[in-house]
């Protein structure tokens, strides 16, 4: 029995060993010495006993891979769905919107990257940028919560909550298209229900929000994706105003990294009474845009 209870811990150890390195036919054959070992070294029962730890110590090493590869497949999928999801590629017709910058470009506000630069910094530390990424954080969390009543506040007040009926346009036909595409591609039980809460269709923060939390992706990663989306469109619309050349273009979203960064932080922990909106020059672009002469954009 001595020599049994010593076989059994050998065996341990050496099998706790091999689940922390990749299982190879070298360390499968590694495997079936031990094996071959230990059944040597015991007898009579002390053998049988041995031959009846080893399948369950060759499951748990079988297991421990497929349990991580189904967390990374989950991962993956999230990370899919959201890349997707606002990427410019994602039908929701944003090439087509500038959010005012047509007109700053006109009125000689932005003239090449560092004003322009500047502009999408006001426009999201304070401006369209901070308050959709806090409509978006509470659209997600309602979802999450189950909570009607938050969620139709936030969805309302977001639809409101624009200086323009370009804007109101904007974001309510995005919003009203990422459902839609979204609906269609990736079926959800739970995003049905939640659209069920709201009245109608709700506009582009609140739908991402909603449906990232009917597919159960975390909240700060879309925050993240979110507005470098929105700060990718922007950049686009510029780039093709004033004009600007590709490099230039990557040099102002790579400038704005900690801008994005801060906001999605500030809206994740921000509350409805936080909203609020300084870029005045940014909202009056907006409505002047509707009268503008000759225009490229539809906001």
């Amino acid at each position: 029995m001595p020599r049994l209870r010593r076989a059994i811990l050998m065996t341990m150890r050496m099998a706790l060993m091999i689940t922390r390195i990749k299982i190879t036919p070298i360390t499968a054959m590694i495997m079936r010495t031990i094996m071959t070992i230990t059944m040597i070294i015991t007898t009579g029962m002390g053998t049988t006993s041995t031959i009846t730890v080893i399948p369950m110590l060759m499951t748990t090493i079988r297991e421990a891979p497929a349990g991580r590869d189904a967390l990374m497949g989950a991962d993956a999928a999230a990370l899919y769905r959201l890349m997707t999801w606002l990427s410019p590629a994602f039908p929701v017709g944003a090439f087509s919107y500038s959010s005012g910058i047509e007109w700053a470009v006109e009125a000689g506000d932005i003239t090449n990257a560092e004003t322009l630069r500047g502009w999408l910094a006001a426009m999201l530390a304070d401006g369209s940028g901070f308050c959709d990424a806090v409509f978006l954080a509470h659209a997600h969390r309602a979802v999450e919560a189950g909570d009607d009543g938050a969620l139709r506040e936030a969805a309302e007040l977001a639809a409101a909550f624009v200086p323009s009926r370009e804007r109101q346009l904007e974001t309510s036909t995005q919003g009203r298209a990422f459902i839609e595409t979204a609906r269609a591609a990736w079926t959800s039980p739970e995003l049905e229900q939640a659209l069920s809460r709201c009245d109608g269709a709700p506009v582009y923060p609140v739908s991402v929000g909603l449906v990232a939390a009917a597919h159960a992706i975390p909240l700060q990663p879309v925050l993240h994706a979110f507005l470098h989306a929105v700060v990718s469109n922007w950049i686009s619309a510029g780039s093709r105003l004033i004009p600007l050349g590709q490099t230039d273009s990557q040099r102002v979203l790579a400038a704005l990294e900690p801008v994005v960064a801060a906001t999605a932080e500030r809206a994740r922990l921000a509350s409805l009474d936080d909203l609020g909106s300084a870029t005045f020059r940014a909202d009056l672009a907006s409505l002047r845009h509707e009268t503008q002469y000759t225009r490229l954009f539809r906001s």
